[in-house]
Parts: C-alpha cells; structure tokens; sequence
C-alpha cells in the first residue's frame, strides 16, 4: 500500500489526517488479520519515528521513506519529492528481497508513485483517491482553497494507468463519470468501513465521566479537520441560532492545534475562535483539538448529535463512526454523506450552509428524546452493514479477481442496504 503524504499511524484531526489514515490502518490491519501481509509505504515527516514500524499487527510494516526533508510539507512541494520516494521504495525491496503481488495506492500522490513502480515491477495497481480534486474545485471559496492543475493532470493519468478504481459510494462512481469521463468498468463501488468492536454505544453517564465533557444538558459534537471546506462556521452559526431558541447545549469541536494560534495551517481556526466571540459564543463552544481514536467512542457517546456541515466529503468516515456508536448525526447532504446519513432514519441531511436548516434539525433532535432514541437505535443498525469484517472481504474479492484476470464487476455494497 502507498500513503505517500500522511501515515496511517497519525493522530486524527490534524492538516493532512482523517478518514483516509483510518482506511489504510484499519484495512491493512483486517487483510493481515486473514493472512494477507502489506507493506505500508509513507513519507517520513519526522526523524526520530523509526522508519519500520510493526504498530498494525500480523506481521504488517509501517515504512517511512525519507524524500526530501522529514518534517510536514505543503502539498504542492510534496510532489517534488515523488521520484525520491519511488527510488527509496526501490531500494528498501531490493535490500529486503522484497515481492509483492499488487499495489494498492490511497490519494491521487500516491497513484504516481503507483504508476512508476507498476512499470518496473509489472503487478497491477488498485487506486482509491479519497477525495477528487475537481469536485473540490468547485466548492472552493477563495484561490488558497483550489486545487492546483497538477493534481487534477495527476489525477487523469491515475485513471488511465490503474487497473482498478475503488470508489466510496455511487456518487463518486457518478463524478468519476461526469467529471473525468472515467471508464466505468473498471471502477468498483465499496465504502470505508468501521471497527465496530471499538465504536459501540457507551452510556451516556459513564462516556461524559471519562472524557469531562463540560457541565450543559445537551452535547453536539464536531470531530474533523479545521479547513474551510469543513464548514464549521455554518454551524458555529447554527449554534447561535439555538442560543437564540434558548436551547440549552454546547458544542464541542475535535481538530486541529487550538494552542498554536500563529501556525499558517491554523488560519481557519483562527477566523473561527473571532467568529465564536463576535457572536457571544466563548462558553458554548470549546476547541478541544486533536484526540487519538481510542477516545472517540466516548465523545461520539456522550453527544446528543454529531454534525458533519461539510461542503463536499467523498464518504463521511467520522459520521459512520458516531452511528456505530448510536448517535444520530446531522450532515449535509452532499457526496457520499447523501448516501450515508439516510434522512429521518439515522439522522438529518440539510442542505450545504445553511444555518436555519442545521439549528431547525439539532432543534428537533434535541427537545424530541424519543425521537433521537429511535434515531440512534437505527444508526447503530445501519453502521453494522459497514463492519469491517464485512468491507475488506469484498477489497480481498476484489485483489482476487485481479490476480485471476477477472474483469467482472463486483456488485456495489452499498445497493444492498
């Protein structure tokens, strides 16, 4: 597997971490759990992490490449680093006697990277991007937040060069279509999955004690990185709006690094600690930062609803994860949250920035306890078609089928639901 521009090991709710690092981990952790070994390949950000790590069980590898200077770099620099990182991945097989079936490759880098080494060594590739840079450019707000043209030239080349396309749902099936002309046959539709034997219901009672949630009658939850696409100002407005209601409930937000306030990364967190104040909002909303994943049960737990205000997510990873843990989410109704977060059933979709919408849901959630009971025992039934268990089974038909020469699409999972 190729991770090129952030490990699987990271902590969540940093710039570069989310659902993407808990896809590789967990993935690679369940094909070991069967037999399958992987190598994990990923740039080195930091010099004192050992370059081999065995945190994923079973004989897995973490392997930190050095290409260019191992510390966090800005996107369009990492690409420079990619023929460094293909021949230091060369190096490490050779010296290892290393061989490998096939390539799995996560992000539009590491499918670059994916197409040298399939040169050399001749095994096919599979390719799942994550996020698609042309569907981001079109939600792009200001010139910082666009995609730059080599990432969506890469991104064509990808389509061309792989094998096999994994896409999160029908919608990114659709926009790999309909923005890219993709070739539909050799794209397969399976979604992320989630632990369930680590995001389960909690009490209440028992999941505020362990993590201290502060001290109101309802908890709405934000857990992601802090960007724009993110739209956490829409519900920092909504927030507002229910304060307005004299709807008693406070808003925790997981991500980022609150304490570094002069970091270029931390911009938008910045413009939203203003935003919190200017609207009389510093005692219902706490920027908590980056938690691991063994504590998001808890928070997923102890929260009424969670909300996923973004304007584009090419799955919607943290709003499995609070259904896993029977807790109803509140998102907006684009890519793969539309399929998801199913209206009325395990929560709310709204409509993208649109604060009204948002408090109207969280309103309804909050004051109707029968309702959300019911909301929240349907979300944990839903999220168990996602265990992983069920998900990398279908990847390993998938590697299957490829090594057979076999080009019949696999059914998309999610038709079964």
């Amino acid at each position: 597997m190729l991770s090129y521009h952030t490990c699987p090991l990271a902590t969540l709710g940093g710039k570069d971490t989310g659902g993407m690092n808990v896809y590789v981990r967990e993935l690679t952790r369940h094909l070991g759990k069967i037999g399958i070994r992987v190598d994990v390949y990923t740039r080195s950000q930091d010099e004192h992490v050992p370059h081999v790590l065995h945190d994923l069980g079973y004989g897995n590898r973490v392997v930190h490449i050095p290409a260019g200077p191992e510390r966090p770099l800005p996107k369009p620099e990492l690409a420079s680093y990619l023929p460094e990182f293909v021949k230091s991945i060369l190096e490490f097989t050779e010296n290892k006697g290393l061989h490998y079936d096939l390539i799995h490759s996560h992000y539009w880098m590491s499918g670059i990277a994916a197409r040298d080494l399939k040169t050399l060594w001749g095994i096919p590739i599979i390719h799942m991007f994550h996020t698609l840079g042309l569907m981001k450019q079109r939600i792009a707000r200001s010139p910082e937040e666009a995609e730059g043209s080599y990432r969506l030239e890469g991104e064509k080349e990808i389509l061309q060069i792989a094998d096999w396309i994994i896409a999160a749902t029908l919608a990114e099936l659709a926009q790999l279509q309909w923005l890219y002309q993709a070739d539909a046959r050799k794209i397969v539709v399976i979604p992320p999955g989630v632990d369930v034997s680590r995001f389960y219901p909690i009490s209440k009672d028992e999941a505020k004690e362990a993590i201290g949630v502060p001290a109101c009658e309802n908890t709405v939850l934000f857990v992601g990185r802090i960007e724009p696409l993110k739209g956490i100002d829409t519900l920092i407005q909504a927030i507002r709006i229910l304060r307005e209601r004299d709807i008693n409930l406070c808003l925790t937000v997981i991500g980022g690094e609150p304490e570094d306030d002069h970091a270029n990364e931390n911009r938008e967190l910045n413009r939203l600690k203003v935003m919190r104040q200017d609207a009389g909002l510093m005692d219902l909303v706490t920027f908590i930062g980056k938690r691991d994943q063994d504590s998001l049960p808890y928070y997923y737990s102890a929260a009424e609803a969670v909300v996923v205000p973004s304007h584009y997510e090419s799955f919607g990873m943290v709003a499995l994860e609070s259904m896993a843990c029977g807790t109803p989410v509140v998102a907006s109704h684009v890519g793969g949250l539309g399929f998801l977060v199913q209206d009325g059933v395990t929560g709310y979709t709204v409509a993208v920035d649109d604060p009204v919408a948002l408090a109207d849901r969280l309103e309804l959630i909050l004051k109707t306890p029968e309702l959300r009971k019911k909301l929240a025992s349907q979300a944990f039934a839903v999220a168990q078609q996602y265990a992983w268990e069920k998900i990398s089974s279908q990847v390993v038909i998938l590697y299957r089928r490829i090594l057979e020469g076999v080009r019949q699409p696999i059914r998309a999972i999610e038709t079964e639901y």
